[in-house]
């Protein structure tokens, strides 16, 4: 009996002697509990990525279900299903209808129960009674792997970073960069680093303690919250509502590989990225910058909270300074490791997109779709979103790289000085001195980087067809912040440059349309 219940395809179990291998093919290839169209034919067939969203998004099934647990009932394994989720398949295939969820709960546990039998009598042909009672024990408690279980396979740096991106609450991440950073001003106060005052060239009291310096205070507690935050929401979007939606007009044999396996192929660009930041901007520019010059007592480098015991040593010692800069260079490195890893997570989401997308052209042979249109235009925006809260981070990181060579008070002073420098030094080069600046190298590879994938995402989803979004209003605020960043502390007046570009992120923040109605991303049914 074939009908249509609740909107979706419904068919009755045969009540035949299939296993639940058999059964659960024949189902899933049949599209039974998908979405039906106007002619009442299903929308296509189960795939591992569709279903496990499907189970997950039943109201009375808060955890869950693994996507790796929803992948083995479609190999040709010995795995079954355990008696949890054969309650959960039952509700999917039953459409949601309690008589037919119930119908299909026996047939299922039925079909489990042949293959129970079956993998029994396979076994028991080829090892000793004892094997046997053994392994019918151990298919019978656990027919399939426990939650969380399909997890304890080899340690994966690209699955781990995935997850910490994909936890379930929105405010994970962003809350533990944000404690991080708070933890370590409270540390700053009772070390008396927090204000630290020293005499500068041209005898003036400088201001170098850690609550001002920017790229310790906005960048952690404000900026890198918010960019993980962008990240994480755009990545649960894209699972959740985008990729099902996207796999629902894509057949099976067009469906390109799962979410997981594009993150697990860039395995080597994560350990790249972690090799990098924990590594060298970590535990090596910490040795070379903090460590090495205070234990010698000198460096070529300037002075700033991380070196007060140069200038006043008789406030803090040399051992707790060195251990207060090695947990706060700690705290950067993981934090830009997961800024890092954010940005990978950004190309793959872009790169699973249009690879979608292309196997969805190839099926229907039309060109972009509305639906397909509305989420490229959603991920664009998103990407613009980190876009400009990287280019931010660079620029409080760049301007405190500066502000400690000049002869300033403080950081603000010098910063209304050059405001007052444009009737009559406007555009003039300045002069920065011998002193190196690692970190000012730093803010140029973190607006480097975020630049390349909003260059991707442009080229490989906004140039590909038609979108609602001002492409080429993002790519001008996008060019004119990388001209504010470029041109910090390179000429007289900058400050003016500055204060227009702040408005034009901020801008960009809270409207990524610049401007643009929303009306076609409504009329998609996919809005951010």
């Amino acid at each position: 009996m074939t009908l249509t219940k609740n909107g979706k395809f419904f068919q009755a179990p045969h009540g035949g002697s299939e296993d639940f291998k058999e059964l659960f093919a024949r189902v899933a290839a049949a599209g039974v509990g998908r979405p039906v169209d106007k002619d009442g034919v299903p929308q296509g067939p189960w795939t591992p990525d569709l279903l496990a969203a499907a189970i997950s998004q039943i109201d009375a099934n808060p955890a869950g279900i693994e996507l790796r647990t929803v992948q083995l009932w479609f190999e040709n394994n010995d795995k079954g299903i355990s008696a949890n989720n054969i309650r959960w398949l039952a509700r999917v295939l039953g459409c949601n209808d309690p008589e037919a969820a119930s119908a299909w709960q026996a047939e299922l546990s039925a079909a489990q129960s042949r293959l129970v039998s079956k993998r029994r009598a396979v076994r028991r042909a080829g090892s000793d009674l004892q094997n046997e009672a053994d392994d019918d024990h151990q298919l019978l408690a656990t027919p399939e792997p426990a939650e969380g279980e399909t997890r304890r396979r080899r340690f994966s740096l690209a699955r781990v970073s995935e997850a910490i991106f994909s936890s379930k609450s929105f405010l994970n991440l962003p809350a533990f960069v944000f404690a991080g950073a708070v933890a370590l001003q409270f540390v700053s106060y009772f070390l008396g680093i927090h204000s630290v005052t020293y005499l500068g060239e041209g005898g003036v009291e400088k201001q170098v303690g850690f609550l001002w310096a920017p790229n310790w205070t906005f960048v952690f507690i404000l900026l890198m919250p918010l960019f993980m935050s962008l990240v994480v929401d755009q990545i649960a979007v894209w699972k959740s509502m985008g990729r099902p939606r996207l796999h629902s007009n894509i057949g099976e044999a067009e469906l390109a590989d799962g979410w997981m396996r594009k993150v697990e192929a860039s395995s080597y660009t994560f350990g790249a990225a972690f090799l990098i930041c924990i590594g060298f901007a970590g535990v090596f520019q910490w040795i070379y910058v903090r460590l090495i010059p205070v234990l010698n007592g000198e460096g070529n480098y300037a002075i700033d909270w991380g070196s007060q015991a140069f200038v006043r040593p008789d406030e803090t010692g040399i051992v707790q300074q060195v251990a207060f800069s090695g947990a706060a260079y700690l705290y950067m490195s993981v934090c830009f490791y997961l800024f890092a890893a954010g940005l990978i997570l950004l190309t793959t989401l872009v790169e699973d997109f249009a690879q979608l997308e292309e196997s969805l052209h190839r099926q229907l042979e039309v060109s972009r779709s509305r639906s397909a249109e509305a989420i490229g235009s959603t991920i664009m925006r998103g990407i613009f979103r980190c876009t400009v809260a990287g280019l931010l981070i660079a620029m409080c990181m760049k301007l405190q790289s500066l502000y400690v060579v000049v002869s300033a008070p403080n950081i603000w002073a010098w910063l209304v000085s050059d405001i007052g420098s444009v009737s009559t030094r406007l555009g003039q080069p300045v002069d920065w001195g011998e002193y190196s600046m690692p970190t000012h190298y730093t803010s140029l590879l973190v607006a480097f980087l975020v630049c390349v994938v909003f260059t991707f995402g442009a080229t490989r989803i906004g140039l590909r067809g038609p979108l609602d979004i001002p492409l080429l209003r993002m790519t001008t605020a996008v060019l004119f912040l990388i001209l504010v960043y470029l041109l910090i502390g390179a000429i007289t007046g900058f400050t003016v440059l500055l204060g227009i570009g702040t408005l034009v992120a901020l801008y960009g923040l809270f409207d990524p349309g610049l401007g643009t109605s929303k009306k076609a991303l409504r009329d998609g049914g996919y809005v951010l």
